[in-house]
Formats: structure tokens, C-alpha cells, sequence
């Protein structure tokens, strides 16, 4: 998705790709070298009024949270229920 919308911005693909990886990996690398909650760290680098505020502003008012809390609890019903059908073979 972010990909994307970086393309719909006008970047080309490899571009696109490579900000898109980049932000993830980033801040997945900041979030395993602290000893911090993710949400401490997020706290820690969002500049107030800055470009990452109002992205994370636009999440929250789309409920984005929420939606992340049910496709993993999405994600661990049907890994139960996998497990319980090899279980029955």
C-alpha cells in the first residue's frame, strides 16, 4: 500500500519500492535496537506539525489501529483452525 501510494505521488517503481522498504525496515530496525515500547520510539522521532504527525493523524481518524487488531486476531483464528485440521488428519 505505501508502494502505491507512492506511485499515485508520481514516483517511478524502483523508487516507490525502495522508500516504501526503506521506511519499514528503518523503523523496524529503530523499534529491535531500543529497549522502548514501538510506541515510545514512535513518540520519540514524530516531530510535532511534521510529515509523520499528520500521516499518523490520518491513520487514527481511519481507525487504522482497530483494523490492524482484527485482521491479527483474523490471522490467529484460521492458524487455529489449520491447526485443528491437521490435528483431525
Amino acid at each position: 500500500v505505501y508502494e502505491q501510494a507512492a506511485l499515485e505521488l508520481g514516483l517511478s517503481a524502483a523508487p516507490a519500492h525502495t522508500l516504501a522498504v526503506g521506511t519499514f525496515s528503518g523503523a523496524a530496525q529503530l523499534a529491535a535496537q531500543s529497549p522502548d515500547s514501538p510506541s515510545a520510539v514512535r513518540e520519540r522521532v514524530t516531530s510535532k506539525g511534521g510529515t509523520t504527525a499528520a500521516a499518523l493523524a490520518r491513520l487514527q481518524a481511519a481507525n487504522v489501529k482497530q483494523a490492524i487488531i482484527e485482521a491479527v486476531r483474523a490471522a490467529n483464528a484460521r492458524a487455529r483452525e489449520m491447526g485443528d485440521e491437521i490435528d483431525r488428519n
